[in-house]
């Protein structure tokens, strides 16, 4: 069911209706109680609109007017997103930090990069062991146990979309800078983190 929207027409109507009767008080559309009745209906329809607006605002993935109340509740912005990101960029990042429920295993860190806007994958290294590894395999040492690596495109393209974009945004841009920085933040400080791009 959808929330109904009023007119100013509707907001003046009904401030009319609040009103005594009798002939000081005219409902002509000249009348000058008409017409102050007229401007403060102007400002219901405009606060009505703004509530309407804020159902979809509320939410991060959709928030452009609250955007920056979710970035201070978040820690937000960083350095991670550089010194102009785009608006797409900057929900991206509200929407990561804020369905960021922890975790460490590969999905976790997928899932936390497809929020960000990015498609990967994880590898995880191991030193090489008789019997288990490949002809090939790295041989390495006991830290290869915590290192482990995130596979993804060379340039990953965030593109303007309209109702996710603002005017005066680039039609495209192409980096890698907000995954590292994001995922170099929660990953684990007992493992090496690799990023890799194909």
């Amino acid at each position: 069911m959808t929330a109904p929207v009023y007119t100013a027409a509707n907001f003046a109507t009904a401030l009319q209706g609040l009103m005594p009767t009798g002939r000081v008080w005219p409902r002509d559309a000249d009348a000058i109680q008409s017409q102050v009745l007229a401007g403060v209906a102007a400002i219901y329809e405009y606060n009505s609109d703004r509530a309407q607006n804020l159902i979809v605002d509320a939410f991060p993935s959709t928030t452009v007017e609250l955007l920056s109340e979710w970035e201070s509740t978040l820690g937000l912005p960083d350095p991670c997103a550089g010194t102009a990101p785009t608006l797409q960029q900057r929900r991206n990042q509200v929407v990561a930090r804020f369905t960021n429920s922890g975790g460490q295993s590969a999905a976790y860190y997928i899932n936390f990069a497809l929020n960000l806007g990015y498609t990967v994958t994880v590898k995880n290294y191991a030193p090489f062991r008789c019997g288990q590894s490949r002809a090939g395999d790295p041989v390495g040492g006991v830290e290869w146990f915590y290192t482990w690596a995130i596979n993804a495109p060379l340039n990953t393209v965030t593109r303007f979309r309209a109702g996710q974009s603002s005017a005066g945004e680039s039609l495209a841009t192409w980096n890698n800078a907000v995954l590292e920085c994001e995922l170099s933040t929660v990953a684990p400080a007992h493992t090496y983190l690799l990023f890799q791009y194909s």
